[in-house]
């Protein structure tokens, strides 16, 4: 079986990446492609030490820095690749991947993490976020997301199977377009985040600073608390703005290598998570190292943090919201063990992702071979009796000449 896995872009080791390492350790004959690679390569030895074959948007050097803008360019790049030579193609998508093109004796797969979040519901947040809405430029983003919304729909046709990253994104991907999908959580790291010896007096936030992630919210709430500290790790491009938000009871540290980030997740109080994320990989990261997570209420983090018994959920991405909430942590008098909290992550480990996926795509090759299989044999056997009949009542084996 010839497989492709096609991912969007490579400039960090996030969460798709994660996910994307685990199904090439499942298939690791597989062929990786992606848009742009720009990580030079720093995360080879995450895929097996295989490079990915790049679209003609990699030529473009400047484009690393600006290339969540051009989005159009991607939806005409990945029509490029040639998938021709697969038998199944795996997209890890939650933009444009999925829009591979693919014949209809292959089978594909989609994982997916959302519809292009921007150009469906949360068009109209993207578009304020962003400082679009109102504006001349508004109306071009406007139209473009429009024409985005139908080569997403079209597309979706395109697709065999969808594998939802949570219940949630099973609603989206159904409202969106009109597909059942199967839930398989990503997997986390469970041997790597442990428990830790000591708490610290801090409360800890980690992610990605781009809007959705509400990072400088979260620092905004506690310059309101000057009594409690908060650490960031993380970098983006609302770095500047978390660092110009952060009082002297705020720590930003940008980015950090994996050994920080952990210590400062077993060792924080809780935590904090403001973000409507399609499943939110690093409130069960926290928690398997036996830390609560404080999370708002929608999105993934309602299927990953249990609300009074792993953290709390909050229900308005506000300060206020953030503020009550860690007031409701400190005064409410529940015990979070941590014990019980790491087990609750464990449901989520590696391991059962990648056992769940593994039999997934396995159930579902099988059956595409025995239906392309049954539809050969079927079309061999009329062509056989078209050509062998001849008007004698006799059939003829197929090929064979008539008399």
């Amino acid at each position: 079986m010839r497989i492709a896995i096609v991912h969007e872009w490579l400039v960090t080791y996030a969460g798709s990446e994660k996910v994307l390492s685990e199904m090439l350790r499942e298939f690791p004959q597989a062929d990786l492609f992606c848009l742009v690679d720009f990580s030079q390569g720093r995360f080879r030895r995450h895929f097996m030490g295989k490079s990915f074959k790049t679209s003609f948007l990699q030529r473009f050097r400047a484009f690393a820095k600006v290339y969540r803008y051009f989005f159009p360019l991607m939806t005409i790049a990945v029509e490029q690749f040639d998938m021709s030579g697969y038998d199944l193609v795996i997209s890890n998508s939650h933009a444009v991947a999925k829009g591979v093109i693919t014949g209809p004796d292959q089978l594909h797969i989609c994982y997916c993490y959302t519809p292009m979040r921007y150009a469906w519901d949360l068009q109209h947040q993207y578009l304020r976020e962003q400082r679009f809405d109102g504006r001349p430029r508004g109306v071009i983003a406007r139209a473009l997301l429009h024409r985005a919304r139908i080569w997403d729909t079209r597309t979706a046709n395109g697709v065999d199977h969808f594998i939802a990253c949570s219940k949630y994104i099973g609603r989206r991907i159904w409202k969106v377009y009109r597909r059942k999908s199967e839930v398989i959580y990503p997997g986390v790291d469970t041997d790597y985040f442990q428990i830790g010896a000591t708490k610290g007096d801090y409360y800890f936030t980690s992610s990605r600073m781009v809007p959705y992630k509400k990072i400088p919210l979260i620092v905004e709430a506690f310059r309101q608390m000057p009594d409690k500290k908060l650490v960031v790790i993380g970098d983006g491009p609302q770095y500047k703005d978390a660092l110009r938000k952060a009082g002297p009871n705020v720590s930003v540290l940008g980015y950090q290598p994996d050994d920080v980030l952990l210590k400062h997740m077993q060792e924080a109080k809780a935590f904090i998570f403001a973000a409507e994320e399609d499943f939110g990989i690093t409130p069960l990261e926290a928690q398997a190292c036996g830390t609560p997570a404080l999370a708002f209420g929608r999105g993934g983090a309602s299927e990953t943090v249990v609300d009074g018994v792993t953290g709390f959920h909050f229900w308005e991405q506000s300060t206020q919201a953030i503020c009550d909430c860690i007031r409701k942590f400190e005064t409410s008098g529940v015990t979070f063990d941590p014990i019980t909290i790491r087990r609750h992550a464990e449901q989520f480990s590696i391991a059962r992702f990648r056992r769940e996926f593994r039999e997934f795509v396995t159930e579902k090759w099988q059956a595409h071979s025995q239906s392309n299989q049954s539809v050969k044999e079927r079309t061999l056997n009329e062509a056989g009796l078209r050509d062998g009949d001849n008007g004698t009542g006799r059939s003829l084996p197929y090929g064979a000449p008539a008399e």
